[in-house]
């Protein structure tokens, strides 16, 4: 059979907070995002693998709290008064700037301004800071000292969820029954889920075969 020429395109994320789902390993992650008013000196560290659900969790606090989101890597180019001005900030991915010492200089200004102004900051990352390895040393005190929400290694059931979501991002009906096949077989993370949906969503367009447990088990076959 004709392998047909497949197009990557981007899936239609849904990132609401009906679209995050709640289970035992963000439930205490979430009680700190929903509690942000109390948060100790009004700023937090969220923490969690690639994958996890940080940008997810990030866009629901931007929505609650009208936050500005801006990549760490891009702080130096960023307009760093106007972003304290706004009263809320989401800073994503800030242990990826260890070294990048224009990166660091403007997250050490904007937590500065945003604290002085009375407003709230997220900083997500792969990492607890401690690890970061940041050069601006006053940073990385800052950082340490912040509380930090951990996202841990996800179940079967938020595993389920997420692969039901990743399915209806792409517009995608999938047999009730492929999920649980999916999750006994798969890699234990959400990088992993959002991999083998883009996956197994090529191959059927490539293949015209449908989607379901024959073409998952061909995919997820040793090599």
């Amino acid at each position: 059979m004709a392998r047909q020429l497949v197009f990557d395109l981007p899936p239609r994320r849904s990132l609401g907070r009906r679209n995050f789902f709640a289970a035992p390993s963000n439930a205490l992650a979430l009680a700190q995002i929903d509690g942000w008013r109390g948060w100790p000196q009004r700023k937090l560290v969220l923490v969690g693998p690639e994958g996890s659900g940080k940008t997810h969790l990030a866009h629901v606090w931007a929505a609650e709290s009208g936050a500005e989101l801006v990549p760490a890597a891009e702080l130096p180019l960023a307009d760093v008064p106007a972003l304290a001005a706004a009263g809320a900030v989401v800073v994503e991915n800030a242990d990826r700037i260890a070294g990048y010492d224009a990166a660091e200089a403007a997250l050490f200004h904007l937590h500065n301004l945003v604290l002085a102004e009375g407003g709230h900051l997220l900083v997500t990352a792969r990492a607890a800071p401690a690890r970061w390895r940041l050069r601006l040393p006053d940073l990385a005190s800052r950082m340490q000292g912040t509380a930090a929400a951990v996202l841990d290694a996800p179940d079967d059931a938020l595993l389920a969820a997420v692969l039901v979501k990743l399915f209806a991002d792409r517009q995608l009906a999938v047999p009730t029954a492929l999920i649980p096949f999916l999750v006994a077989r798969m890699d234990r993370s959400l990088a992993a889920a959002s991999d083998l949906v883009a996956r197994l969503d090529a191959e059927a367009l490539a293949s015209g075969r449908p989607l379901g447990r024959a073409l998952a088990a061909a995919l997820l076959a040793p090599a």
